[in-house]
């Protein structure tokens, strides 16, 4: 079972940290600290938006239009923590 479990938690983790890396640029964009015109700084926040847009779609399908403030983020990464801490263990019997 743990040949399962690791990976999964892998993954996870792997997820959370480039959810976390992504909501605080998108802070630092929107405070003007980052700009997106520069090229390094644009190609590192449109591919965190191709490779997290998956994941936030069917989370903004389900919540209500609060158009200045995305809440998908918030919600995926409250997913991710639930799974890698409490859901996965319980699955896998290590709680």
């Amino acid at each position: 079972m743990l040949a399962i479990y690791g990976p999964i938690d892998l993954i996870l983790s792997v997820v959370y940290f480039v959810m976390i890396i992504h909501i605080i640029m998108s802070w630092l964009i929107n405070f003007e600290v980052l700009n997106v015109r520069q090229q390094f700084v644009g190609q590192i926040w449109y591919g965190l938006n191709r490779l997290l847009e998956p994941i936030y779609e069917p989370i903004r399908r389900f919540l209500p239009d609060t158009r200045p403030l995305d809440l998908a983020p918030l919600v995926a990464l409250i997913i991710v923590i639930s799974l890698r801490a409490y859901i996965l263990p319980v699955l896998f019997g290590l709680a």
